[in-house]
């Protein structure tokens, strides 16, 4: 029996956000976050895990130096790694739009609610990432996969639960990036070319966006290989040097203080 194609997997996966698209907000998406974070949390978890068990029970030689021997590989290996870094903390675009679904009061403004959502949501990702790419590097070296569950096979009804954790955290999380933008086409089309706010404006803007992005995946299937270059042309402006550059021009803080200094390390 032939394994299926990417394709088939891209165009059901993209059947399944044409029905979640239609929730009308953030609001009504909390129940799919929710699920996601937690998934993020389990497959995490099973990475680190499982490649401990692999280092237990494994022959394998592991190697630790440098992937190439020639300098300008690895000048661009070490480029691309910086753009993926970039590209998996790129989620400060969309902090806003949820501050926005808060209720605020001069009372109890919802930067307070907001702060602490946003420390919390920083400790979980620091305990989502960094165990997996301190054990994973320990135990494969340079030989590890861009993404660790490929370079994982034991034991394979584990790997396989961390597939399927995967697939359900992409499904909630292309909804908390797809929203803003849904909100953006749809006020476009409200105030500038004068549509009505209605269901059938909703329906129309968010298939033809989930069809557009089932036709980039379908197109662009490599999509690993260019994360690094979404992360570092397209997402760290926005995500880093923008907020940074903004903050300076607004707050004007001392020169070489700590607030200035910090913002200038991350420009």
């Amino acid at each position: 029996m032939k394994p299926l194609k990417l394709t088939y997997f891209i165009i059901f996966f993209s059947s399944i956000e044409f029905g979640l698209s239609l929730l009308p907000n953030f609001n009504s998406l909390s129940s799919v976050s929710f699920v996601a974070a937690v998934l993020s949390i389990a497959y995490s978890f099973i990475a680190w895990a499982a490649s401990i068990k692999e280092h237990v029970i494994g022959t394998q030689v592991v190697s630790y130096g440098p992937r190439s021997t020639k300098s300008s590989d690895n000048v661009f290996m070490f480029l691309s790694a910086l753009g993926n870094v970039a590209f998996s903390y790129a989620g400060h675009n969309v902090v806003l739009e949820i501050q926005a679904t808060i209720p605020s009061t001069p009372e109890n403004p919802s930067k307070k609610a907001m702060w602490k959502g946003v420390l919390i949501a920083y400790v979980i990702v620091a305990i989502c990432y960094l165990p997996v790419a301190f054990v994973g590097y320990w135990v494969f070296g340079n030989g590890v996969d861009d993404n660790i569950l490929l370079t994982l096979h034991r034991p394979v009804w584990l790997v396989a639960a961390a597939n399927i954790f995967v697939v359900f955290h992409v499904i909630g999380s292309y909804q908390v990036y797809a929203m803003p933008v849904f909100d953006m086409f749809e006020t476009f089309a409200v105030r500038s070319i004068k549509f009505k706010p209605s269901f059938l404006l909703r329906f129309v803007v968010r298939m033809v966006f989930v069809a557009f992005t089932l036709f980039v995946g379908i197109t662009i299937p490599f999509f690993g290989g260019l994360m690094g270059f979404f992360g570092g042309f397209a997402l760290a402006p926005t995500s880093y040097y923008l907020p940074c550059i903004i903050w300076l021009i607004l707050k004007k803080p001392k020169r070489f203080g700590l607030s200035w200094t910090i913002n200038w390390v991350c420009i």
